[in-house]
């Protein structure tokens, strides 16, 4: 029985068995199963959901168009040639499009019971203060230092002239840190303070640090794009559990 073709290079033909020994021997073929077996399972639940995940034709070759607007594809010689350089053809770019808007849906159907409790468990690191700091290595110099804010000298100048740190150059600024990241210590501080208050002098490891809450900024769900963020982590760990459940064999050698 002849080998099943999968590729020709140079017309010389490659069966799937070479193709299958040149991805082990590469160590991405746990990576080409993986993406085969993600890609069956969404097939799967979108064809299970279909009721569920009507899509509007006028949406989708909306989409198309504005792809193409995008991209400069308007001219039909433009967009011919652009299809044929991604090896693909009108088809396939359209059903490609209609398979965002379908998995878009899926996705809102699989984790719409979920999100708001994931929300709560996930906020303690979605949440996130603006924080500047001073990190010296001895409590005297912080203790001092924190006096010197105290009478009106400027935490920025004395950050750049002894903070040991390297946003000593960004005058002590930090940015946005989340809460969950914070060590214990800094977190039960920052949680009973305002914006604008000093903070300190704290140990941390064997040093002592001044921080200075610039401003918080909580998560909500009213993010868009932080609802999407979690919504898609949800979605991959429920992918995650379809796939292990899985039972897989493979077939060439």
């Amino acid at each position: 029985m002849e080998p099943l073709q999968f590729l020709t290079v140079d017309e010389k033909p490659i069966g799937i068995g070479e193709v299958i020994k040149y991805l082990r021997a590469s160590g991405k073929l746990g990576h080409f199963i993986g993406d085969v077996l993600r890609q069956k399972v969404i097939e799967q639940e979108i064809k299970a959901k279909e009721d569920e995940i009507e899509l509007n034709s006028v949406i989708v070759e909306q989409a198309a168009i504005d792809f193409r607007l995008k991209n400069q594809l308007t001219e039909p010689q433009k967009f011919q040639e652009w299809l044929v350089k991604n090896n693909t053809d009108y088809t396939t770019f359209h059903e490609s499009i209609s398979f965002g808007f379908k998995l878009d849906k899926l996705k809102v159907l699989v984790t719409e019971g979920k999100i708001s409790e994931y929300f709560i468990e996930r906020k303690i690191f979605l949440d996130r203060v603006v924080l500047s700091r001073i990190i010296v290595d001895t409590r005297e110099l912080a203790e001092e230092l924190q006096t010197q804010i105290q009478e009106g000298v400027s935490f920025e100048q004395l950050a750049r002239e002894y903070s040991l740190t390297d946003d000593r150059i960004l005058n002590g600024m930090m940015g946005a840190v989340s809460r969950g990241t914070m060590p214990d210590v800094l977190r039960a501080a920052v949680d009973i303070a305002n914006a604008g208050d000093l903070l300190g002098p704290i140990q941390l490891e064997e040093r002592y640090g001044l921080f200075r809450v610039e401003q918080f900024l909580p998560a909500t769900l009213e993010d868009i794009q932080l609802k999407k963020a979690l919504q898609n982590e949800l979605f991959e760990k429920w992918l995650a559990e379809k796939i292990q459940k899985l039972t897989v064999k493979l077939e060439v050698k």
